[in-house]
């Protein structure tokens, strides 16, 4: 993986070589029309871009040309220099010397830049005078050079999701023809075969590679925003960045932008207290914001932290009841985890009460369905007092997920892994009916465990979820997924195993199916429906709750 000065370095190289085309274009265009406004503005602003880029990374003589280019074309916006010939060719120089600047970042043979170029420049800037353009003519500068391209070039998202959805099909395809060779027994077909899982799986990876980008891209906007909210609501807030290096493909950083920034407003308008506040509480009177990301597998978790008021669970169930969302006999047994999961409800982000004791229900439901619709989850902690931490845990990629397979009644079904917590094998007499439910013991939490055949294939009136009869054998597989700070028990009839897959959203008017998130095919050429944990948690849990 490449470091993150290495990536920026490279950001910056291929930015700036699009600077210099883009300068020489826009001069030979005020050549012939000098008192074009809008001409003017754009190099002054591409001048001045380079200047604060090259500055910040490091580039001292890039940016010091650059500067001495900006403010000599400031003097032509000023109409304090006119755009002379003489004027035009001491630009297109200055131009080419950024350009040789930059094509030699690396080139340790490359010495320093033409003395008599800059001192024309200088001439230009500082004397401010069209009579001294004439000391310019002295000696020119050598514009002859070998025409050069970039290393790097910049390719449009879309160009690079139209890939991913053919790696896509090629990944289903691929998996057909291995099966089919194991099918024929064939050695030559099982060789071509196997080296076309290695293409396809290094050419996968390639692709998904490129859409890869350092998340500091979306951090690096937080110290800024961080400090406007802070003053406009009167409290002081350090914010701490960790893991700005870690990757992850660009469509899911643009998709949680909002909800992150979101989650920021909230964490300081409503979670920390002010100065005040917190120095009667025995805290420091700055409040403490931390924002990191870290690498787990093939996912990335984001963590939002704060040090501030905390979320007062008695309240948030109070609220819950008022809101309807649970009914007032069920909250007693509701777990401290279930309790949070109500502030993600649409119902819930209306009662005024919540932005009183912490805020923390004002549009966190948008924010979940923003993470639902990658296939992430969102998972939060807080204790009273103390602080509240709030968890992303996103997919490095939306095309490809992993998957786990499982039949139920002869028909394949998968699961994404980013929702799979376990795999467990229960006895029968560890599943204890409670009204129409089965609960079970792991771990030391209650979890309600259903049987998919009963959800898949029984009408709506017949089914009996919490009838043990209906279960084959004694020993039971169950996959534990969770959702929304819930966990619930799969019971299935067989487990195989875990592989990337490629969903497809089904077609009209299967689409409306909410417990269906897509379909894949697999190598045998069967066709494997995809759970969408979400909407079976939501409907498992409001059936014990309701």
């Amino acid at each position: 993986m490449k470091s993150r000065e290495q990536e920026y370095k490279e950001i910056f190289i291929a930015e700036a070589l699009e600077y210099y085309d883009a300068l020489n274009r826009h001069i030979s265009t005020l050549e012939k029309e000098p008192d074009d406004e809008q001409t003017l503005a754009e190099i002054f602003r591409l001048l001045h871009n380079l200047k604060a880029n090259s500055k910040a990374i490091g580039y001292l003589q890039i940016s010091d040309v650059s500067h001495k280019l900006e403010t000599a074309f400031s003097l032509i916006r000023s109409k304090e220099l006119n755009f002379s010939d003489e004027v035009v060719m001491v630009m297109f120089d200055g131009v080419d010397l950024l350009g040789e600047l930059i094509h030699n970042i690396d080139n340790p043979t490359y010495g320093e830049p033409d003395p008599v170029l800059l001192r024309n420049l200088d001439i230009i800037v500082e004397n401010l005078s069209d009579s001294t353009i004439e000391l310019a003519k002295v000696q020119k500068y050598n514009t002859s050079k070998n025409l050069t391209l970039s290393d790097l070039i910049y390719i449009q998202i879309k160009k690079l999701d139209h890939m991913m959805n053919l790696v896509g099909e090629l990944m289903i395809d691929r998996d057909r023809i291995i099966s089919i060779s194991r099918e024929l027994n064939n050695d030559d077909l099982k060789g071509v075969s196997s080296h076309l899982y290695r293409i396809t799986e290094e050419l996968q990876y390639s692709v998904m590679d490129a859409r890869l980008v350092n998340i500091g891209s979306l951090f690096n906007k937080f110290p800024r925003i961080v400090r406007d909210i802070a003053a406009a609501e009167n409290k002081e807030v350090n914010l701490q960045l960790t893991g700005q290096d870690i990757q992850i493909d660009r469509n899911i950083l643009q998709i949680i932008t909002d909800s992150l920034l979101h989650l920021v407003r909230n964490a300081i308008t409503h979670g920390l207290e002010t100065p005040e506040e917190r120095l009667k509480k025995g805290k420091e009177r700055t409040g403490s914001l931390r924002l990191s990301a870290q690498s787990d597998r093939d996912n990335v978790l984001i963590r939002l932290t704060d040090d501030g008021k905390g979320i007062d669970l008695k309240q948030v169930k109070k609220t819950a009841i008022e809101r309807q969302l649970v009914a007032p006999e069920m909250a007693t047994g509701v777990t401290d985890n279930e309790v949070l999961s109500f502030l993600f409800e649409p119902g819930f982000s209306t009662a005024k009460q919540v932005t009183e004791y912490s805020g923390r229900g004002v549009g966190l439901d948008v924010v979940k369905n923003a993470i639902d619709s990658i296939g992430g989850r969102i998972n939060v902690e807080s204790e009273k007092g103390q602080g509240t931490t709030f968890t992303l845990q996103l997919p490095t990629s939306i095309a490809v997920k992993g998957a786990l397979l499982f039949e139920v009644d002869e028909i394949f079904f998968a699961i994404p892994l980013l929702h799979t917590e376990q795999v467990v094998a229960l006895d029968k007499d560890e599943l204890h009916e409670v009204g129409d439910v089965l609960l079970a013991n792991m771990n030391g939490e209650t979890v309600t465990v259903v049987y998919l055949h009963e959800l898949l294939n029984a009408p709506e009136g017949a089914m009996r979820l919490g009838d043990k009869t209906r279960l084959n054998g004694q020993v039971q597989n169950v996959i534990v997924v969770s959702y929304n700070n819930r966990k619930l028990g799969l019971i299935v009839d067989k487990l195989y195993r875990q592989q990337d897959i490629v969903v497809k959203p089904l077609s009209k008017p299967l689409d409306k199916i909410d417990i269906y998130g897509g379909v894949t095919l697999l190598g045998t050429g069967k066709v494997c429906l995809v759970l969408d944990v979400p909407a079976v948690t939501r409907y498992f849990i409001s059936r014990r709750q309701g």
